[in-house]
């Protein structure tokens, strides 16, 4: 499947439903949609975000997802039965997440607080520090578990998974979604998770 860039930018603004089942216990939370994603309809659906790769390299699934097309229902149902939710801070997808203003983020952690005390997860993981500083007024805050939590929930930030992101690979981002899986109770298949 492929878009012009015409096409990708028709879903500008479009919503990306959360993708959060019953017994989630890991709540990923990404800073939004991309036009891709929107397109799609399934989350860090870009050909080229490490997201998928990292949670099987992680061990935190037992295969490759590919979402470039969507996602099935077979990938959905691994994402819920392994307990991983996925939200975003901001609703509405964009070409880049520099597109969002501060204020948006900002209400993105409002609707992130909704979003715990509904699913009451164990561990809530925020993908990407700059975001995670903008939406919750940290500006030095660093990467792994934060002192403060959400909703009585632990809280953790996770480097980014998008290929912007240059100072992490596959490997190092699979290393740190695999120490938020196990702080949420999530066994790790196999040895990748290390």
């Amino acid at each position: 499947m492929g878009f012009t860039r015409a096409e990708l930018e028709s879903y500008r603004d479009t919503l990306v439903p959360d993708l959060i089942g019953p017994g989630c216990t890991l709540l990923v939370v990404g800073i939004n949609p991309g036009l891709w994603t929107a397109a799609v309809g399934a989350h860090f659906a870009r050909r080229g975000n490490r997201f998928y790769p990292a949670l099987y390299e992680a061990g935190i699934v037992d295969r490759r997802i590919d979402a470039s097309n969507g996602m099935s229902d077979d990938d959905r149902e691994l994402l819920v039965s392994r307990g991983v939710g996925i939200t975003n801070l901001a609703p509405r997808a964009t070409a880049r997440a520099d597109e969002l203003t501060a204020d948006e983020l900002r209400a993105g952690r409002a609707r992130l607080h909704e979003t715990v005390a509904r699913v009451s997860p164990r561990v809530v993981a925020v993908l990407g520090i700059s975001a995670y500083r903008t939406a919750f007024g940290v500006p030095r805050a660093r990467v792994g578990k934060q002192d403060n939590d959400i909703e009585g929930v632990q809280l953790w930030v996770v480097p980014n998974p998008s290929g912007l992101n240059a100072h992490e690979s596959v490997a190092t981002l699979a290393r740190w979604y695999a120490t938020a899986a196990r702080a949420a109770g999530i066994s790790l298949l196999g040895s990748e998770g290390g």
